[in-house]
């Protein structure tokens, strides 16, 4: 990944959540959780746009990942005695309201961003529960979720280059996904008890998220310069450009629908380039004493 665990680490100068004491408030947060994994099941019908078959493998397999997810968090929420309820609204806008209109907004927006988002707070809980079983679980999710992460990132960085005017749309829809968190930083803050040992560190772990998205955006490529030398105007404009691009890609993709059933307007798609892909014409038979040297269905 661009970043590394340390980087992504917050502080909480040793606090610790109890499994018995926090129950209430870790069947919110796994709640939360549970509805991201949930919609990262979805990632399958990508794979109608993946770029070659290597990507095509990935989500793939990602897609089993976030169901084995999924598992994991109904088992530790019935471990902790929570029950499945629904998520907050600004949790449903990043998981479900940022989901890409396109392959680069996936990857970018989902993977890199979304998934990092989720990355920090398996960290933190894997940093602040006092629940061996459940650590246990997100520890092994972690390398997962790493993965994800990694590829969002390097997927991002080749649909970006050459095209300055995908990174500012990149750029403006992952402005909207950081307000996203910074209004759920605010709710915490209003909501829940300042007391808490845990809970009173939150608004600054979101702000910390958000620094490290701006990091990650960096080190892809997709912004060019601290935030801070962005100014509120530039910002907005950067939102409105990015959404109008949308909105007249989609009336394109409207207007162009009757060319798509012409063979020389169709989107070139795995089942069109496999034959050329690296993954076809480089195959070689793996070493007679390896692991993978049997076929496998």
């Amino acid at each position: 990944m661009l970043l590394t665990r340390e980087e992504m680490t917050f502080d909480f100068g040793g606090a610790k959540l109890d499994p018995v004491r926090d129950r209430e408030l870790l069947e919110w947060m796994f709640n939360q959780f549970l509805y991201g994994e949930v919609t990262g099941i979805q990632v399958g019908h990508w794979l109608y746009d993946a770029p070659d078959l290597e990507a095509a493998k990935f989500l793939a397999r990602q897609s089993l990942e976030e169901m084995q997810h999924v598992d994991n968090f109904l088992r530790i929420m019935t471990m902790l005695g929570c029950q499945p309820k629904p998520a907050h609204p600004a949790v449903r806008f990043l998981s479900t309201g940022m989901m890409g209109g396109s392959w680069a907004e996936h990857v970018a927006l989902e993977m890199a961003q979304g998934e990092g988002f989720v990355l920090q707070a398996f960290y933190a809980v894997i940093d602040t529960l006092d629940h061996k079983p459940t650590v246990d679980i997100l520890r092994r999710a972690v390398k997962q979720e790493e993965r994800h992460v990694e590829f969002g990132e390097e997927q991002t960085k080749k649909a970006i280059e050459g095209k300055p005017w995908l990174r500012r749309r990149l750029l403006g829809l992952s402005l909207v996904s950081m307000w996203g968190v910074r209004k759920l930083a605010g709710y915490m803050e209003k909501k829940l008890p300042a007391d808490h040992v845990v809970l009173r560190h939150l608004p600054a772990f979101l702000a910390h998220a958000n620094h490290c998205a701006e990091i990650r955006l960096r080190r892809i490529g997709v912004l060019d310069r601290p935030l801070t030398e962005i100014s509120g105007a530039k910002r907005a404009a950067l939102v409105a450009e990015a959404y109008g691009g949308k909105l007249v890609g989609g009336l394109g993709s409207l207007v162009a629908l009757p060319f798509r059933m012409l063979p020389w307007f169709k989107r070139r798609r795995v089942t069109d380039t496999y034959l050329a892909d690296p993954h076809v014409t480089g195959y070689q038979l793996p070493a007679p004493d390896s692991a993978t040297a049997q076929p496998q269905e």
